[in-house]
């Protein structure tokens, strides 16, 4: 089974990227892990010509299919964002309204494997979740539209800088922790389905 961490701030050294690092550690221990940071991409901003409403396909050929590779080689996906300014950061903004082809709300449209699982983890300076939980609204929202199921979410107040995750390391671990038992209870259901066939 892969997982997929997804750091989607433009900042591949800060809090939000000692989070990612703490949350592949963890799910490393059943799962092959792959992190990526939004930021070490390069693509243009939607133009809203809605040509990919026909299409399936956007006109613009940069690195958002990269992006969606990754997505579409993992069984768990993990994102996670700052707050900036009470919403998701600019850079990760863009790269949602680029995946409008892989939207399912129009056909035709591009798309991943199905079956995906999607976890959302927010974090901002302020002591209240009311960021927190707008954050992880639009990551599920997101997740919707590419029909991965969201299972679970984690909101982390009063994180600004590095030091400061060290203190929810606990919380970190615990999220990662079902994360992985949730996996290994859809495996058994799987193979208690299936027996000793490996489904199709």
């Amino acid at each position: 089974m892969r997982a997929l961490v997804v750091n989607c701030s433009p900042v591949s050294t800060g809090a939000t990227a000692e989070i990612c690092k703490l949350v592949a550690r963890e799910l490393e221990s059943d799962l092959k892990v792959r992190s990526i940071c939004i930021d070490a991409y390069v693509f243009g901003f939607c133009k809203g010509c809605k040509s990919c409403l026909e299409t399936g396909e956007c006109v613009q050929k940069d690195d958002v299919t990269e992006i969606m590779e990754e997505y579409d080689k993992a069984d768990i996906i993990v994102m996670v964002s700052p707050s900036y300014w009470g919403d998701v950061p600019g850079q990760f903004k863009s790269f949602i309204d680029r995946c409008t082809p892989w939207c399912n709300t129009h056909e035709p449209h591009a798309s991943i494997a199905s079956g995906k699982k999607g976890y959302a983890i927010a974090l901002r300076a302020g002591a209240t979740m009311k960021e927190c939980n707008r954050i992880m609204d639009t990551i599920e929202h997101f997740y919707g539209h590419l029909e991965i199921e969201s299972c679970g979410r984690l909101g982390l107040c009063k994180v600004e800088a590095k030091k400061d995750v060290a203190l929810r390391s606990g919380e970190i671990s615990a999220f990662c922790q079902r994360i992985l038992e949730e996996n290994n209870k859809s495996i058994q259901q799987i193979e208690e389905l299936f027996g000793d066939r490996t489904p199709a």
